[in-house]
This record gives C-alpha cells, sequence and structure tokens, in this order.
C-alpha cells in the first residue's frame, strides 16, 4: 500500500548488499538442491537466509515507524494518526508466524 502521508521517505538503498547476499544464499540453496545435498544443510541455509530476511526487515520496519509513522503523528490530523497506527496493526496481523 502506497502512503504519501509521509514528507520524506526512507532511502533504503544501505539494504541492497544485504539483499544482494540473500539473493546468493537463495543461488547457493538452489544448487544445494540441484546437486542433492544433505537435507539438514539446505535447511541450515534456509534458516540463514530466512535469518537474513527478518533483519532487513526490522530495519525497513524500524525506519517506517521512526520516520513515516513519526511524521504522520506529529505533522497529521487524528485521522491519519489513526490510519498509520492501523496500519502498523495490520503489518503485524499480516506476518505473524
Amino acid at each position: 500500500m502506497k502512503d504519501d502521508c509521509c514528507t520524506t521517505h526512507p532511502d533504503y538503498q544501505a539494504e541492497l548488499p544485504r539483499l544482494n547476499r540473500v539473493a546468493g544464499q537463495i543461488e547457493g540453496i538452489k544448487k544445494m538442491i540441484g546437486e542433492r545435498r544433505y537435507c539438514p544443510d539446505i535447511l541450515a541455509q534456509l534458516r540463514a537466509a530466512r535469518a537474513a530476511l527478518r533483519t532487513i526487515e526490522a530495519s525497513i520496519l524500524e525506519s517506517h515507524l521512526g520516520a513515516c509513522v513519526t511524521d504522520a503523528v506529529k505533522q497529521g490530523n487524528a485521522a491519519e494518526k489513526e490510519a498509520k497506527i492501523s496500519e502498523i496493526v495490520n503489518l503485524f496481523k499480516r506476518y505473524e508466524e
């Protein structure tokens, strides 16, 4: 969902090297599967890739809370504040495990 209430969206360019590493991990996992490698080794690499993605996700969420949500709370009207709170609640509901 695109939201234009934030005056300046954070720049996530710093996350690109991390995402490239995860992409490399995924390519490695695909190769391991193609080579019929030992299941626990594949699972370990899958877990590592998932952990790396969670780290990136946490970093982006932290930036969103610190920039976009904070901006909406400081600058926005009551409806904007409620919309941001609802957005965060829905994010957490959607990504529950």
